[in-house]
């Protein structure tokens, strides 16, 4: 069996010692080099780095060169690491029978002293998200790791960009089996963690990561142009220029508010409320009996079946013959954040003649009291280039809306999760969307949204499902740009 040489991190020494020692002692560990802020070399005899991390060009390239094994293994934690007796045999065995180049697999998370399961996902085509989660130790045979670095001089993005490369050309491994413990010090809620990338201190970050993702679509034949603009709006089909669609299940203690938000829109074009209701039990259904009894725009659909998610309860409102040439989203859990929202966005489809405006939003608590990281702007959006860009992160914005007949053409995945990231997709592919940049949206965190605190397991679920999309998307340009 072959040797690896290891670069772990070190910010601690009495976190990285133990770990640092095991290494020494074992059979199949070459090298061993240090990066980072603490110095072991001394009492140790390891190889040090003058370097901080292998996100920028310079240092991984550094790192990489002074590989002499077959594998490296790369150890990405400044906290205490604690492999098993067989983890480094098992990784080297699994790479050297399978003829893999990279290599990763689940592992124990120590939360407040207590262990739980941390199982992660396969890597697949539509993976390319700058977050997806390796965990902390990556097997990655030396001479590839090389070659996939970018002679780009990248600050922020080597090691992603190195990744996308070797994706293009190798499959990126999955062992699901827990070979180590990692202590995990960030124990905030997954609700909390999930905007951490549109936060604007990380905008310079963001903008390495889109080069990154966009020249690796460039390669794979992925890449698209912007859409085409809608030459002209078939108002002539529609006696209503906009429904607010509002799906809602079992929400009787924020649907009030999400109504009146809608109600009190001030705009000069008509509009209707399409409240689609999945079937509540709370009471939610009798608040909008009552609306709909005293507002002859408010529409109350009950679905026929009870198969349907989000996606699907979309699809029922879309369809619907009093849907307006617009539909805007509206959750049940949020409100418009003024009374101008609805014109604002059906000014933007007509100064812009697109199939898809999406606008920004300001994360507030259940009061409406701002929470960070405040305005949810999504800059990075591009009209250059944000179809590309959308493929590398997790979300568009909000509220969506949308020009009724191109999402009736497409439609909404029966899904309650990612049904609106499958959809904005496939619009982008084909036609022009554009955004609003400042608040109209107030999105409420509170403890009963679906989303506020998920299990790894869903976690994982909502990942993969995403990646899924975001692979079907890939094949379908580059279908298209074969054509």
């Amino acid at each position: 069996m072959q040797k690896a040489d290891v670069l772990i991190s070190s910010n601690s020494h009495s976190k990285s010692i133990e770990t640092v020692n095991y290494l020494m002692g074992h059979k199949l560990i070459g090298s061993i080099y240090v990066y980072g802020d603490t110095v072991l070399s001394k009492e140790n005899s390891l190889s040090s780095f003058e370097i901080k991390n292998l996100f920028n060009t310079r240092d991984l390239k550094l790192a990489a060169e002074y590989s002499q094994s077959k594998y490296l293994l790369l150890i990405f934690s400044n906290e205490r690491v604690v492999f098993f007796d067989n983890s480094i045999d098992r990784l080297v065995q699994v790479a050297e029978d399978s003829n893999s180049v990279f290599v990763y697999s689940d592992y124990f998370e120590i939360k407040n002293g207590v262990s739980v399961n941390h199982p992660l996902i396969d890597y697949q085509k539509g993976s390319i998200r700058d977050d997806f989660d390796f965990g902390k130790i990556i097997l990655v045979r030396s001479e590839i790791i090389k070659e996939s670095i970018s002679k780009n001089n990248f600050l922020n993005a080597a090691f992603y960009d190195a990744r996308l490369r070797i994706s293009e050309k190798h499959e990126l491994l999955h062992i699901p089996e827990y070979l180590y413990s990692y202590e995990e010090i960030d124990l905030r809620k997954s609700g909390e963690k999930q905007f951490d990338y549109v936060d604007p201190k990380n905008r310079e970050v963001q903008k390495e990561m889109e080069y990154a993702a966009t020249e690796h679509l460039k390669r794979i034949k992925a890449f698209i142009r912007p859409g085409k603009e809608i030459k002209t709006f078939n108002k002539n089909n529609f006696s209503i220029t906009a429904s607010v669609i509002i799906p809602v299940k079992n929400r009787v203690k924020t649907i009030s508010d999400a109504i009146d938000s809608a109600i009190n829109q001030k705009t000069r074009y008509n509009f209707n409320i399409i409240i689609v209701n999945n079937h509540s039990t709370d009471g939610t259904t009798e608040l909008i009996e009552g609306y709909s009894s005293k507002h002859d725009g408010i529409i109350h659909l009950i679905p026929k079946s009870k198969t349907l998610n989000i996606g699907g309860c979309w699809n029922l409102a879309i369809q619907n013959e009093k849907c307006g040439m617009f539909a805007i989203q509206l959750d049940s859990d949020d409100l418009y954040y003024s009374e101008d929202t609805i014109e604002k966005i059906v000014d933007k489809f007509f100064s812009e003649k697109c199939a898809m405006v999406i606008g920004s939003y300001t994360m507030t608590d259940f009061n409406l009291n701002e929470l960070p990281p405040g305005l949810i702007d999504h800059k990075e959006w591009t009209a250059e280039n944000g179809m590309n860009n959308a493929l590398r992160i997790n979300g568009l914005g909000a509220p969506r809306a949308f020009y009724t007949p191109v999402v009736r053409e497409i439609g909404f995945p029966n899904t309650s999760y990612g049904e609106d990231y499958a959809v904005s997709l496939a619009i982008s592919r084909k036609y022009k969307i554009s955004r609003i940049y400042e608040s109209i949206y107030s999105c409420r965190r509170w403890e009963g949204n679906t989303d506020s605190d998920l299990s790894i397991d869903k976690i994982n679920r909502n990942n993969y499902y995403k990646d899924k999309i975001r692979s079907l998307e890939i094949a379908a340009r580059i279908k298209m740009n074969n054509k």
